[in-house]
């Protein structure tokens, strides 16, 4: 199981005095609200950062959601211009929190798909965004990749760890079609 999410990215510099706007990978803010450090990975390298300011920016209620963030040391917009692209890593209990029937979408790679009938498809190798909304990434048996619309119309159960081991998730007969 996962315990290091992406969280947030970050993006241009605002104002004056270091801070960035970091938009939220859930759509939700309060929990980035909340954060005192946090770490920042660029370019695949990790460095732990001390938050000193963070707030919400100015129309946050939209789809894209997002803080505005000044980090310990980062002063300037030419400094936070140098975390610009970089994504906000978190533990599990700094993610946002879950409700019922929720998932953290990185519980679901690796998971096997099935067919009703119980055979393996293939397995879940990414969640993506897509035009009219998430896509499903399919690794199948025979190595190629298919998407399907991560949606109850396609997949008929999505059990994150009630699975021996691990979870799966059940793709009916639509969402069949779209791979044979």
């Amino acid at each position: 199981m996962t315990e290091k999410f992406v969280i947030g990215l970050i993006g241009a510099p605002f104002g004056v005095n270091g801070f960035v706007k970091v938009r939220s990978c859930s759509g939700e803010i309060d929990h980035l609200l909340k954060l005192q450090s946090v770490v920042v990975s660029i370019d695949g390298k990790e460095r732990l950062l001390q938050i000193e300011e963070v707030s919400a920016a100015a129309g946050y209620a939209s789809s894209q959601p997002y803080v505005l963030i000044r980090f310990a040391a980062i002063n300037t917009p030419e400094a936070a211009k140098s975390l610009n692209g970089a994504q906000l890593l978190a533990s599990r209990e700094q993610a946002a929190p879950l409700s019922e029937g929720e998932f953290y979408i990185e519980d679901l790679k690796g998971l096997p798909v099935m067919s009703e009938n119980g055979e393996t498809i293939g397995h879940i190798t990414d969640i993506i965004e897509g035009g009219g909304g998430e896509l499903a990434e399919i690794k199948l048996s025979n190595g190629e990749k298919h998407l399907v619309p991560f949606r109850k119309e396609f997949f008929s159960e999505i059990l994150p760890e009630s699975y021996p081991e691990k979870g799966r998730l059940m793709l009916n007969r639509y969402g069949l079609d779209l791979l044979f």
